[in-house]
């Protein structure tokens, strides 16, 4: 037992820098200790993770925001007003919207925020519009479609390329035009001009969206992003995460400066910055650090080296009890939890995962969840209402489909898959002719290391399909997230479990990640599930956001619901609720279920008990 407290007082000296032991109170810093994986980017334009999303949250503003956390009560923030037909700032068709700009904003670098940067911050992510991630939200309602690629087929360009090179530079052109003017600067004023009416854009616009996060155009242009030119654009198009310009920098009107992103102590820190518009933060330093091991950071808790830290939720009841620590449970959110089939794996250079690569016992084949049966019988395999109540302590909801049932347009009485070991025996006879049940299989399932929910999720389905058939052979792998997020961007997972907070109150906001072939869990799903949505689904989604009527949108909305489960497109298997555990000294918690960010740091401040 000495040994083994030396050993994690060591660990967190050297990741920290901070003494194992209580740490003298310093009201002006806060520690926030994750556990689940460190940021993908720090690029508006490119993240699409909870834990990118909250670096961003904290360096940039939006130009709406929750007020008081309700998704009810949209404020103005860097606009000075929030559009409606009333206020005479939309048009009553919906598809003219004018948001004036607040003025003396300044950024972390001292420049005065103005309409241009507003107007920069859309049309640079358009153009920019990296594979997977979240700028489908500003071509959907601008222009109809999902892609820049798309913009450039609308214009008379191919439907397909492998380079941009490849593309006429004069087809390049019409297509900056045409999405260059779907924003107009008039004045003090950034004008939106819709394909269609779009109920949900205000709230894409707002904060909790990081991808609408309001950069400075001057800025970005002397740190190597697009340089404004209509004629250069496609230099910066589709680039590598790592490559963009926002990747390991940022620099915003929001709260908090980036002072460094230590990527080797998994570490990023920052800094109040003390010009901003509201006023500056109580906070001065944050320190926002990964970890993914609970027994380090519940030391790090008890001693008071951590202000909060990431408990997973079968983890709670080792933190009720701890003087001076506050646990804030049962908060609500919209989303869901996710195990994802790869419908086209690719098997040279990914042995770990899919073995031989065939379907001789020793592997799977690059098809093997293109087979409807083998998705049904992994379904049929997990113990839902288990993991509800073993894992989850009984909250949340076992989901109806891929849309979480308080979004309205959900079937609630909708036939789900339970748990059925016959039933999952029965699919996977019928797979492949019979091939697989004689010759099983061998298949390696990921998540993200430090992540023990889903750790055990995984843990059960293993248990399970090798109950079924001795020739059946599941791995439980852990990878860090940032390997996990490299691997999905090639969709060489077989099988991965994500979660999908939304990115607004909407249920087209599962419909189009989950089910359209330009969706995110298209991409890292795989050729296969593109082709299916292509042929199935497209068309209804894109039917569903253009109706008017309630009625008809239920109805769409239903029969997206029923093909998913049909299908078995993935498997949904809870609609978590979510918590927050700190120390009581912490001050100003306000919940808002749209934010990546687990802390509201500008509402925050330190007051020893």
């Amino acid at each position: 037992m000495k040994a083994k407290v030396c050993s994690l007082i060591l660990l967190l000296t050297l990741c920290l820098s901070v003494s194992a032991f209580a740490a003298p109170f310093d009201p002006e810093t806060f520690i926030y200790v994750s556990g689940a994986g460190s940021p993908q980017t720090l690029d508006p334009a490119a993240a699409y993770d909870t834990a990118s999303g909250e670096i961003i949250h904290y360096i940039y503003d939006n130009l709406f925001t929750y007020v008081g956390g309700d998704l009810d009560n949209i404020g103005p923030m860097l606009a000075t007003e929030v559009p409606t037909v009333a206020n005479g700032l939309m048009s009553e068709d919906g598809r003219t919207i004018r948001v004036p700009i607040r003025q003396g904003v300044k950024f972390h670098d001292g420049s005065v925020l103005t309409p241009e940067d507003v107007k920069y911050t859309f049309v640079r992510a358009m153009l920019a519009d990296p594979a997977g991630g979240p700028i489908w939200m500003f071509f959907e309602p601008l222009l109809g479609v999902q892609t820049m690629r798309d913009v450039i087929a609308m214009v008379g360009g191919p439907e397909d390329f492998a380079d941009i090179s490849e593309v006429d530079p004069a087809i390049l052109r019409k297509a900056y035009d045409v999405v260059d003017a779907t924003i107009e600067v008039d004045g003090n004023d950034v004008i939106f001009h819709l394909v269609d009416p779009y109920p949900p854009f205000i709230n894409i616009l707002t904060k909790g969206g990081s991808w609408a996060s309001i950069v400075s155009k001057q800025w970005m242009i002397a740190n190597g992003a697009w340089d404004g030119n209509p004629d250069t654009w496609a230099k910066w198009y589709d680039q590598a995460i790592e490559e963009m310009t926002l990747y390991e920098k940022g620099m915003g009107t929001g709260p908090f400066k980036l002072e460094t992103w230590d990527k080797s102590g998994d570490q990023i820190l920052l800094s109040r910055f003390d010009d901003y518009w509201q006023g500056p933060a109580s906070l001065k330093n944050v320190v926002i650090k990964n970890i993914p091991e609970f027994a380090t950071r519940l030391l790090m808790l008890r001693a008071g080296d951590a202000d909060a830290i990431y408990v997973a939720q079968q983890d709670l009841p080792q933190v009720r009890d701890i003087p001076g620590v506050t646990v804030v449970d049962g908060l609500p959110q919209i989303n869901n939890t996710v195990l994802f089939f790869s419908f086209t794996i690719p098997i040279q250079g990914n042995e770990d995962l899919v073995g031989s690569g065939k379907l001789d016992g020793n592997g799977i084949p690059s098809d093997f969840f293109a087979d409807v049966n083998v998705r049904k019988a992994f379904c049929y395999a997990f113990d839902y209402e288990a993991y509800r109540e073993e894992v989850a302590l009984g909250a949340g909801e076992i989901p109806k489909g891929p849309f979480p049932q308080s979004l309205p347009y959900v079937n609630t009485e909708q036939e789900y898959y339970y748990h059925d070991l016959s039933k999952a025996a029965e699919y996977f006879k019928k797979a492949f002719d019979g091939e697989l049940w004689e010759k099983g299989f061998k298949v390696g399932i990921v998540y993200n290391t430090g992540n023990t929910a889903r750790k055990t999720a995984l843990e059960i389905l293993e248990y399970n399909i090798e109950s079924i058939n001795p020739k059946f052979q599941v791995e439980v792998i852990g990878l860090e997230w940032a390997t996990v997020l490299d691997k999905l961007r090639s969709a060489s997972l077989p099988v991965f479990i994500m979660g999908w907070l939304m990115d607004f109150p909407d249920t087209h906001n599962f419909a189009v990640p989950f089910m359209h072939s330009a969706g995110t869990f298209a991409g890292y799903c795989g050729q296969g599930l593109i082709d299916l949505a292509k042929e199935q689904f497209d068309e209804l989604i894109a039917a569903g956001i253009k109706a008017t009527d309630p009625a008809e949108r239920e109805k769409i909305y239903f029969e997206l619901q029923r093909l998913y489960v049909e299908q078995a497109i993935a498997m949904p298997y809870i609609e978590p609720t979510t918590h927050r555990v700190m120390r009581d000294w912490v001050q100003g918690f306000e919940y808002c279920s749209a934010f990546s960010a687990n802390f509201d740091l500008y509402n925050i401040s330190k007051v020893q008990k």
